[in-house]
């Protein structure tokens, strides 16, 4: 059983302030911080007295604000750790060892390796974990590992073409028998992919000590896998290792933009929350080492009464994990920091759409699990925090018609303007804080404004970025309140294959998904300029423009034209286009490089090759 880290003894081991401490100066900072800002709202609001509209905006804000609020303390939190006088090795994650002389030379556990299929090419999938068998290969620990393509597919077709490409993987890395790789297709989709989890745990994990579940997009290098595995044999009391995981080069010019902007967001983000989240962190539901025996016998979930998308089995099964697991005993912990962990992002604005809608419906089915008993406060709270993440854009979609409702009935007040403007702005900075964080992280390394293409192309891309991110955070928060409201009457997203290197939106198809945005926002802008006058438009173009581009943004930054010019001048370059890591150089089609570096020699299979040729017509652009 784990030991907890907030006891006396914890907290000297992981050094600085205690657990609690660290808990107590977030929560206040927290506290403080809402209350002004509410405080602030509702001076503006007041004066008149609080009628329904303004109560509206007032709970619109309530709901909305502790998200970002957070988040912006995170960032604060993360970036002083980063370039302050502590040491986050040792006051964070003192249990994983940086460093050539630390990598491990010895292992004494079993991990079996588990990438999960459904419904979609599986032949780019295999080829990833192929680079994985071969950079393991190269610790020289391939012997402590197996491999398992666990396939949850329907389609007939598709699964013929998994059993086809796992026997050419297998051919391909020529691992012994003892350490052959194993593929299980399961009849019936029960469970979604934490079902499949449970199944292949109950047949094949007593025979491992951990396990490391992949996505089909996942890459990890043998030396981040070790030293993940070295960790969790030295520190028994860890159930969960979560690596950060990071975008791979991209030749989407929609992929490449939103990962640049994540990079940066989740650095300073996830050490700030792993400050004082300590043990009791989040898990992604991939890219991380989990105790095999304690996760059979701690996070097996229930299925919820009632039938879907609100009952039946649980779709998000990986936060939930994680709360299971600490109110086990054992600790979740969060590695802040990049280890060569990655992941592709969707190529599409409507990629993007349809995963962020499936995570939306699983995480509200989390409020049944608010009162589950026995979980640890901070895990509610996480639980809670899932929720609120996806409560938060109607929320904001509520209180900015409210209001414009109220300014068109009642006219602008140039003071309530001013003020509105002057909190908007606050909430804008607060929000884009994480990012910002990250960015000003950048320029601080010595040597990383370079790695991402020399100031220009960062500053550029940064702003860029930036000003995309205005325009898709009401296109977000209209499809996510539309969504919502559907929830009760049964509708859903189901889980099958997505959509992971195919480029272009048509005009239909982004009428189809964009159109309602686009309504609202014409719709607005009409009713604001003719009833209240150019200024109050001007509140508003934040989220009017946003709604009133959703269709050329989506076609845009889904064109292969978008994609080709943003690779051609580096922009929302990450640090792997100029040097490519071993692990990702097969895998990463020479379009998604900026430099044409020379690469150490490597001669391809026909299997490979095939792949190779497959993938780049895909993403040839």
């Amino acid at each position: 059983m784990g030991q907890d880290s907030t006891t006396p003894e914890g907290a000297f081991r992981y050094g600085g302030l205690s657990i609690g401490k660290r808990r107590a100066i977030v929560l206040a900072l927290n506290v403080g911080t809402i209350t002004a800002l509410g405080y602030g709202l509702f001076r503006i609001l007041s004066p008149g007295g609080i009628d329904l509209l303004e109560a509206v905006m007032l709970f619109g804000f309530v709901m909305a604000m502790p998200w970002t609020v957070l988040g912006f303390w995170n960032a604060v939190i993360g970036l002083m750790l980063q370039h302050g006088p502590g040491d986050p090795a040792r006051s964070i994650y003192p249990f994983y060892a940086k460093g050539e002389r630390s990598r491990p030379r010895v292992l004494s556990s079993r991990t079996a390796l588990t990438l999960f299929l459904r419904n979609e090419d599986p032949l780019p999938a295999l080829l990833r974990l192929k680079g994985m068998a071969e950079s393991l290969k190269a610790t020289g620990l391939e012997r402590h590992f197996r491999f398992f393509v666990l396939s949850d597919t329907s389609d007939e077709t598709i699964a013929k073409a998994e059993a086809a490409g796992f026997d050419e993987f297998v051919q391909a890395i020529g691992l012994p028998a003892e350490s052959r790789p194993i593929y299980r297709r399961r009849a019936e989709n029960t469970g979604y992919k934490a079902g499949n989890i449970h199944d292949f745990l109950v047949e094949h994990g007593s025979d491992y000590d951990f396990f490391l579940p992949l996505d089909s997009d996942s890459v990890m290098s043998g030396d981040a896998i070790i030293r993940l595995v070295a960790a969790m044999e030295a520190r028994p009391e860890i159930g969960i290792m979560q690596s950060l995981v990071v975008g791979m080069p991209a030749t989407s010019g929609f992929a490449r933009m939103f990962q640049f902007g994540m990079r940066h967001g989740m650095r300073a983000f996830t050490m700030g929350a792993a400050w004082w989240n300590a043990d009791c962190g989040p898990y992604w539901g991939h890219n991380a080492l989990i105790r095999t025996a304690a996760f059979l016998a701690h996070c097996r979930l229930p299925v919820l009464p009632g039938s879907p998308p609100l009952g039946g089995h649980v779709l998000s099964h990986d936060q939930l994990e994680a709360a299971y697991m600490r109110r086990g005993g054992y600790e979740v912990r969060v590695l802040p920091i990049e280890t060569q962990s990655y992941e592709a992002n969707p190529p599409t604005f409507p990629d993007f759409a349809k995963r962020d809608l499936r995570w939306c419906q699983g995480n509200m089915q989390y409020w049944r699990f608010l009162f589950e008993p026995g979980l640890k406060t901070l895990s509610r709270f996480q639980v809670l925090q899932a929720i609120l993440m996806y409560v938060a854009p109607p929320a904001w979609i509520a209180a900015t018609f409210a209001a414009a409702w109220k300014g068109l009935s009642m006219g602008f007040d140039p003071t309530y303007l001013r003020l509105g403007l002057s909190l908007f702005a606050v909430i804008f900075f607060m929000s884009i804080a994480p990012k910002l964080a990250g960015m000003i992280d950048v320029c601080l390394t010595k040597g990383a404004v370079r790695s991402y293409g020399g100031p220009l192309r960062f500053g550029f891309s940064a702003v860029v970025e930036i000003l995309a991110s205005m325009l898709m955070a009401p296109i977000i928060a209209v499809y996510v309140s539309v969504f919502l409201l559907g929830l009760p009457f049964g509708r859903c997203v189901a889980w099958s294959g997505q959509n992971r290197d195919r480029l272009g939106v048509s005009f239909p198809s982004s009428l189809r998904t964009m159109g309602l945005q686009t309504v609202i926002g014409i719709t607005l802008a009409i009713v604001l300029l003719l009833g209240a006058g150019a200024t109050a438009l001007l509140w508003t173009l934040p989220m009017v423009a946003g709604l009133c581009l959703a269709i050329p943004f989506t076609m845009l930054t889904a064109s292969r034209s978008f994609g080709r010019w943003t690779t051609r001048l580096g922009l929302f370059a990450v640090p792997e286009e100029g040097r490519m890591p071993r692990i990702l150089s097969p895998l990463v089609p020479h379009a998604a490089r900026r430099w044409r570096r020379p690469q150490v020699a490597h001669k391809q299979t026909s299997w490979e090759t095939a792949v190779s040729h497959e993938a780049l017509a895909d993403s040839r652009i």
